[in-house]
């Protein structure tokens, strides 16, 4: 109490200075400076959330000085700290009503604002992230997806960020159970890492986006397993993708595939085949060979091909 209290004592205080007086002129930098103080005795004493409130302030009185910079900065510095807040709330599994978890958004919502103000897209990106990546570890992957979207919307002329960032959007929505939209989303990957990753038109991407399109193809092909959508509703952008694995392809090959190693591509065909087939033993064997080549998120996927398959299988029998 006595803490509150001396807290509530030097915040009143600051801010009384900032008031308006007769033919006299409120000292905001000196405000600003005291705030900035007032944080790191608040920091020290762990109070997270009155620090944050301090930083607010802070960040007020950089607005009125038109020191964008500084209220950037303050401001994130309070979504840093009600985040804290949060994030010890929930890992203490306290009931509430996730006031220091809206603040914190707000701050950073406001922070990537004015740094676009500022024509500072990629500091604005990296807030969205940070406060995405806060949110998924709270297990609001829905709200994280929205933000991982907004930086990928700002890093637009960075493509390897960009794809990043949409790499977590389709992570968020597998996680969440919306396969069709994590299928949407890689499928945009696929075309930007071919737009932005080649040298001229049908030409293999290099690099990092090679990497990048072949982890989105197979990640593409293990989702259309999944969702084994009717020959009637398939998008001719996945029916193109599902040809490239018949065994009697006639296609040429294209960057894509080539983005693949040898021995993947022949793996991923069999699991291919031995889905539209319903070979549940050869998918499983499938398993075992394929566990090395992806990636945990892919194995996932893969588990709940065979699962699905497995209960469709045994609900046949049972008919």
């Amino acid at each position: 109490m006595d803490r509150d209290t001396d807290f509530l004592g030097r915040y009143r205080s600051i801010s009384s200075k900032l008031k308006k007086r007769f033919l006299r002129k409120p000292n905001v930098a000196e405000a600003s400076d005291q705030f900035g103080s007032l944080v790191k005795t608040l920091e020290n004493q762990e109070c997270a959330s009155y620090a944050a409130v301090c930083c607010l302030a802070k960040a007020r009185c950089e607005h009125t000085l038109s020191n964008m910079p500084a209220e950037a900065e303050a401001l994130v510095s309070a979504a840093h700290h009600f985040m804290h807040a949060e994030e010890g709330d929930h890992a203490l599994k306290c009931p509430s009503f996730e006031e220091n978890l809206t603040a914190a958004i707000n701050c950073y919502n406001h922070a990537v604002r004015v740094y676009i103000e500022m024509k500072q897209p990629a500091l604005a990106a990296t807030l969205s992230i940070q406060l995405a990546e806060s949110l998924r570890k709270l297990e609001k992957r829905g709200e994280a997806m929205g933000h991982y979207q907004r930086a990928a919307d700002l890093q637009y002329q960075s493509p390897l960020d960009c794809l990043h960032s949409l790499g977590n959007v389709a992570s968020c929505k597998i996680e969440t159970g919306d396969f069709d939209g994590a299928l949407g989303v890689l499928t945009e990957m696929e075309y930007l890492a071919q737009e932005r990753g080649t040298s001229g038109q049908g030409a293999k991407p290099i690099g990092a986006f090679s990497d990048v399109l072949a982890n989105c193809q197979v990640s593409r092909v293990l989702l259309l397993m999944l969702l084994q959508p009717t020959p009637q509703r398939i998008r001719p952008e996945h029916a193109q993708t599902l040809e490239r694995y018949a065994w009697e392809s006639t296609e040429e090959s294209s960057p894509v595939v080539e983005c693949l190693s040898e021995e993947l591509f022949l793996l991923m065909q069999s699991v291919v085949m031995a889905c539209q087939s319903r070979d549940i033993d050869s998918l499983q064997a499938l398993q075992a060979d394929l566990w090395n080549h992806l990636t945990s998120e892919q194995n996932h996927l893969l588990h709940l091909v065979i699962t699905k398959l497995s209960h469709a299988d045994q609900e046949t029998t049972y008919e």
